[in-house]
């Protein structure tokens, strides 16, 4: 019993001697509630549509005017309004905003009120749920307007299952992961073994040890991603339509990996220990992951944490990989590599920066 005592003494005095443990012990749980709470399950509001009236036309009609207004004011109890209202001088200009991603989705209502012509709904399907509110709420303002025409819908990108959407995000989350157990603390275990000491009088140059770990963390990381990809294609049922397109991803995949690798090794290169190095990164995770848009769509979040998404790398990552996955669409992802770009290109700064201080 002394023994167990003894015991019992010095694994909790140990626990109490790290305050950094205590505070993440206590912090994550907290933050879990708070983040995963607001990320989860919020209404979604400020959907981007489009709208236009049928050409030729000399007046709008009872059912366009009527559509337009009852769509702007469209909401859920007490919340903001459900839809950004774009109107379009005509049906060319508004598939043109919606091929360039500017609205997601696009209702062109006849130039004649008759029963016989219906509204029509061009939908981006590649979103969770907010297909759905469109449609639901277009058919609300029709019904409202007491028209009789019928809602003929035309899912862009046909009907996407959650497995297919969440699948996307969780190539990201693969990507975070492998660098987290493979990078980072793989490298704080080389430290504690003195490893990294023993490269130090070696012939090696410091530069070379340095890229040569942002390097092997860069491929484990990719390779990963990639793996994840090829689920995706065989598991969940995504279809890649072209070579360019498969090569883009590969290339988004390749950005990301050098990126996050590069950003995982600067934390690790500032702790000593395994614990609280794995305790702050996974509250990284925590805040990347959740504010990516990988489970729920970002426009159904508090306004805090649609900045966090702003700036946050995975969601541009995310939004790349589902437009070249589940949409098809090349042209859709400019700011998203630019995005890429710059951060990986401070991650790089700040990993050299920060390992370099540890060689030193």
């Amino acid at each position: 019993m002394r023994g167990a005592v003894a015991i019992f003494r010095r694994d909790f005095k140990k626990f109490l001697g790290n305050p950094a443990i205590i505070v993440m012990t206590l912090f994550m749980p907290i933050m879990y509630l708070i983040i995963f709470g607001n990320a989860m399950g919020g209404t979604i509001t400020h959907i981007p549509i489009g709208v236009a009236q049928e050409v030729p036309f000399e007046n709008e009609t009872h059912l366009y005017l009527s559509a337009v207004d009852g769509l702007g004011h469209f909401h859920s109890g007490d919340n903001p309004p459900m839809f950004d209202v774009t109107v379009y001088s005509g049906e060319e200009t508004a598939k043109a905003a919606f091929a360039d991603g500017k609205v997601m989705a696009v209702a062109i209502f006849p130039s004649g009120v008759s029963t016989d012509r219906p509204v029509r709904l061009y939908l981006d399907s590649s979103e969770y749920m907010i297909p759905d509110l469109i449609q639901s709420g277009v058919s609300s303002v029709i019904a409202q307007s007491g028209a009789n025409n019928s809602l003929q819908v035309s899912k862009i990108y046909g009907d996407i299952k959650y497995i297919q959407f969440f699948g996307v995000g969780v190539i990201v989350m693969a990507i975070f992961m492998t660098t987290m157990m493979g990078g980072g603390i793989s490298m704080i275990r080389d430290r504690e073994n003195g490893i990294i000491e023993g490269y130090l009088v070696t012939p090696v140059k410091r530069s070379s040890i340095i890229f040569g770990i942002i390097a092997s963390g860069t491929v484990k990381a990719f390779m990963a991603g990639f793996i994840i990809f090829m689920v995706d294609i065989f598991v969940a049922g995504v279809v890649v339509d072209s070579i360019e397109t498969f090569l883009m991803v590969l290339v988004v995949l390749f950005i990301i990996s050098i990126g996050i690798t590069s950003l995982v090794i600067s934390f690790s290169s500032r702790f000593s220990t395994q614990q609280e190095y794995a305790s702050v990164v996974a509250f990284l995770n925590l805040i990347l992951f959740m504010t990516s848009g990988a489970f729920y769509p970002v426009l159904g979040m508090p306004d805090w944490l649609s900045w966090i998404a702003a700036i946050n790398p995975e969601y541009y990552a995310i939004h790349a990989l589902r437009s070249l996955i589940l949409r098809g669409q090349v042209n859709l992802i400019g700011l998203d590599l630019l995005a890429l770009i710059v951060f990986s290109g401070i991650a790089i700064a700040l990993g050299i920066t920060t390992y370099r201080r540890t060689l030193e």
